[in-house]
Parts: structure tokens; C-alpha cells; sequence
């Protein structure tokens, strides 16, 4: 399946969140919920300065995507999963009497033949209202929730969000942005990759973007036929970059100096765990680390010796990532391999955070200043 991505580089995104009549009040709790391919993750939170709280939390694998590869719907055994677990997203938001939020399903329901009914059966259950998002709101959803990483020393970026279904890639160029803005123009995309001729602020340039319908999970699916552990995460790995030919960036030549790339999934932050060798999984020790590539090709090097079963019993990876870490480290080594890098920031972030960073943008509750 060929990626999805608009028709030259000027086909950009519409806003994410629509203007808001009334300003909102700051102590005032906003949800965000992210049903993935493979999770259902909720936060809430409340603004503070530039940044926000958060109050509540929720993450359970509910395996949505399972057999969408094979079958193109969402099986009665993986909704039913599902909606379980927003039932207790559910009972969180009335608990915290939430009245702002975004509520948002991507890859599998968009690709299920029976995803539109599948929302209607999760009104009908538990009360939430989903939207489906296209992959262009995913994508930059993905970028303003690294804003606070971005480096004053960048100045080209990559942003990848390596999700179940799918992997977001977004290229920006921060060149022309004074080095204290730059995090603060990143942010500022919350209204839209096409920059706002009329506002007085410095914007940041977005080059390209893509979405590739290959995630950890789909990846996986592609090969699952192959036995052979190395040989199958040999053909992910360049399966992948294969996908990546429309991607403007991919084969002009790019300068290492000033370049910075962000990584946020699963994926890496289960890389960073297994190069500090945590047990337990510490958000503080993970978030912002910058990784070199050799650090990250040894913890893959680490996975391939170890073995299917290994992973399956290393306490570092985790029952519900083991039988996905491979197919994600494929897409992360590809990424690795083509571009111009020797370093990796890991975020623990991604589209629950970038919906609040959005909802409260919009509402106009989050103070200037540094990230």
C-alpha cells in the first residue's frame, strides 16, 4: 500500500482545533484520549504557565488492529476490548467532571472497513464521541507535542511518530527562525503546517511530511511468514525505507551540523529503557535523552541475540511491546540509515499531548515563554 501524503509540498494540513468563542478558564481540566492500533491512552490535565498538569492518566494494549492486515475489519473480539477500556476512560472523565476535550481514533478505524460503525457502537456503549483523524492532524499533533525538545541549536528537523499502523515523518526547516523562537514556532503549528502570512512571529518552514501505513503492528503483519528473526528484521527494515521514496527529504543530501531528529512511540522509548538498562519503566530517565546511533544499534544488536523468546522474557521490553519491538527498531534503523544522524531524541510524548498543547493553544490558556 503506497504511502499517504499530499500531491507536492504545498498541500498542507487544515487547523486542528477550530477557534473557540469564549476564553477558557485556566483552571479548567481538558482530556485527551488516543485510540492507537495497538492502545487506548488518556490524559487530563490543567494548564500551568507554559505547560500543563496532568491530573489523571490511562494506558491499556487493547490490540485494536489485530488481523486488520488479513481481514481489512476490526475484529468483534478487538472492539470489545476496546470498548472496555473506554468505558474506564469514560468513568475518569465524569469522576474529574472534564468538559473540554478531544477524543480521537487513527489508523485502524481509518482503514477498517467497519470503522465508521465501530464508532457508532462506542457512542452507543459508552457515551464518547471518537473522530477518526486523517494522518496529516496526526502528524502535526506528533510535532507541537515536541516542541519542549526541540534544540535553539536546530535547524532542520525531524519529527517521526512510529504508531501501530502507521509512521509519521515531518520535516522542518527552522533556519530562518531566531534561536530563541524556535521552540515557540514549533508550537505555533497547532493552527496549521501553512504558516500564517499575516502574523508577526518568525515561522517555521514545513518541508515535507509523510504518512507511511506501515507501524509497528502492520509491519510486523507484512512478514509475519518469514521465520528466520534476523532475515525478517532484514526485509522490515528495508521495506520500509522503500516506502520512503516520496518523501522530499529522503535523497537530497543533508548536512549533519544543525540537524536534529525526534523520535516518539513505543518503540524508542523501549530502546532507551533497554541502553539504561531499566527494569522498572522511569518517564524522568526517558523523556529528552538523546541517544547516539551506536548506543541505539547495540540495544538492537542486543534484541537480534536475544532471540524471540528472549525478548519475551526481558523485563526491560515488556509483555505487551515484545512481540512488536523488532518491526519498530526496523523502522528506526531505516531512519537511522538514511539520514544524516548520529544522535536520537527520545520523546515520551506524542498525540495525547499534542491535543492538549492544541486544546489549550487555541483556548488561549498557556502563557508565553521557553518551553
Amino acid at each position: 500500500m503506497p504511502p499517504k501524503r499530499p500531491e507536492g509540498a504545498t498541500r498542507l494540513p487544515h487547523a486542528v482545533e477550530p477557534s473557540v468563542p469564549a476564553k477558557a478558564d485556566p483552571a479548567e481540566l481538558y482530556a485527551a484520549l488516543d485510540l492507537g492500533t495497538n492502545s487506548c491512552r488518556m490524559l487530563i490535565a490543567q494548564p500551568k504557565g507554559n505547560q500543563f498538569h496532568v491530573v489523571d492518566s490511562f494506558s491499556k494494549s487493547v490490540q485494536l488492529g489485530l488481523g486488520l492486515e488479513a481481514s481489512g475489519r476490526l475484529s468483534n473480539a478487538s472492539m470489545q476490548r476496546t470498548i472496555g477500556a473506554l468505558k474506564i476512560c469514560r468513568k475518569k472523565i465524569a469522576k474529574h467532571q472534564v468538559r473540554r476535550m478531544r477524543l480521537v481514533a487513527t489508523e485502524a478505524c481509518r482503514r477498517a472497513r467497519n470503522g465508521a460503525q465501530f464508532m457508532k457502537a462506542v457512542v452507543r456503549e459508552t457515551g464518547l464521541r471518537l473522530e477518526i483523524i486523517e494522518p496529516e492532524e496526526e502528524a502535526r499533533l506528533a510535532v507541537i507535542s515536541c516542541a519542549p525538545l526541540v534544540s535553539t541549536k536546530t535547524e532542520q528537523l525531524l519529527v517521526v511518530d512510529i504508531g501501530g499502523g502507521s509512521t509519521e515523518l515531518v520535516w522542518i526547516d527552522l533556519s530562518k527562525v531566531p534561536k530563541h523562537e524556535r521552540q515557540r514556532a514549533i508550537m505555533r503549528l497547532h493552527s496549521g503546517f501553512k504558516p500564517d502570512l499575516a502574523s508577526p512571529f518568525p515561522a517555521a518552514h514545513v518541508v515535507d511530511w509523510i504518512s507511511v501505513p506501515l507501524g509497528v503492528a502492520t509491519l510486523r503483519d507484512q512478514f509475519d511468514d518469514v521465520t528466520d528473526d534476523a532475515a525478517r528484521f532484514a526485509l522490515m527494515s528495508w521495506f520500509f525505507e522503500e516506502n520512503l521514496a516520496d518523501f522530499s527529504p529522503y535523497e537530497a543530501e543533508q548536512t549533519r551540523e544543525g540537524f536534529q531528529i525526534i523520535g516518539t512511540s513505543g518503540t524508542v522509548t523501549t530502546v532507551a529503557a533497554s541502553h539504561l538498562g531499566l527494569k522498572r519503566y522511569d518517564r524522568s530517565k526517558v523523556d529528552g535523552l538523546r541517544m547516539t546511533s551506536d548506543q541505539i544499534d547495540r540495544v538492537i544488536r542486543d534484541y537480534l541475540d536475544l532471540g524471540p523468546e528472549g525478548r519475551r522474557k526481558d523485563p526491560r521490553i515488556g509483555r505487551d511491546r515484545h512481540a512488536l519491538i523488532m518491526s519498530g527498531a526496523a523502522i528506526l534503523q531505516a531512519l537511522l540509515r538514511v539520514w544524516p544522524t548520529d544522535r536520537l531524541s527520545v520523546a515520551d510524548r506524542g498525540l495525547r499531548e499534542g491535543l492538549l498543547y492544541a486544546q489549550m493553544s487555541s483556548d488561549g490558556v498557556l502563557d508565553e515563554g521557553a518551553y
